[in-house]
């Protein structure tokens, strides 16, 4: 089935023509008056490089295809740069304002390594951590990336609620009282999004996105990307 063809042509009629697995966009776009999607990705040494690379490119590409969005990285700790997990070194990274932003993305990195940079290396310096639960808000979507989730839930910003994470985490979250459910994406209905390992990112980027602009301008984002969503987005 043609999936991406199937979005566009469906669009027109709205939620009752939403496929299955992924839905609609539920005309979020015209609600926000057209006005730009804020999108501010939190970044830190030991992040995983494809966890913030694919939503920065599903949402660049939204605005290459004139969807109003605007995307940035950002660290908690002021303006600097970070080294990925792979090595990857970015530079000229500027601060995060959560006031300033609709959509809060949280990649993961080095769940396996205590030791080094990554997620534990933040969970411990409690900065991070302590920004995002001060940004917490009603008309702010978090999307948490891998095990961005656990940074999420060592925020106290998950709790009991439905979530999902990288394979190798599930297990973790599971026995620190999250509601893991083996979903590629698991949204649950209000402020927090939730994808499972690395390149879930980008369909959860794309379902974000789906939410606040509409399934025909995703299709367009999937085309433009050539990347077409797999698995199921649930929704509790």
């Amino acid at each position: 089935m043609d999936r991406r063809g199937l979005l566009r042509s469906t669009a027109a009629v709205g939620a009752a023509g939403a496929t299955v697995a992924w839905g609609a966009g539920a005309g979020v776009a015209q609600a926000r008056g057209r006005k730009p999607l804020r999108v501010h990705i939190v970044v830190f040494d030991g992040v995983e490089e494809l966890d913030f690379a694919g939503p920065l490119e599903v949402f660049g590409a939204a605005r290459s295809v004139g969807q109003p969005v605007e995307t940035k990285l950002v660290t908690s700790g002021g303006a600097g740069g970070f080294t990925g997990r792979f090595g990857t070194r970015v530079t000229g990274v500027g601060a995060w304002e959560p006031g300033a932003a609709d959509v809060v993305v949280v990649p993961g990195g080095g769940f396996g390594q205590r030791d080094g940079a990554g997620i534990w290396a933040e969970i411990k310096k409690g900065r991070l951590t302590r920004a995002l639960r001060e940004a917490a808000r009603p008309d702010l979507t978090l999307l948490g990336v891998c095990t961005g989730v656990v940074v999420l839930h060592a925020a106290g910003l998950i709790g009991g609620r439905p979530c999902t994470t990288h394979h190798r985490a599930k297990d973790y979250l599971r026995e620190q009282g999250a509601d893991v459910r083996d979903a590629r994406v698991v949204d649950d209905g209000g402020d927090l999004v939730c994808a499972g390992g690395v390149s879930s990112g980008i369909d959860g980027a794309l379902w974000v996105l789906e939410r606040a602009v509409g399934s025909a301008a995703v299709g367009q984002v999937e085309s433009l990307m050539e990347f077409e969503r797999r698995g199921t987005v649930l929704r509790t």
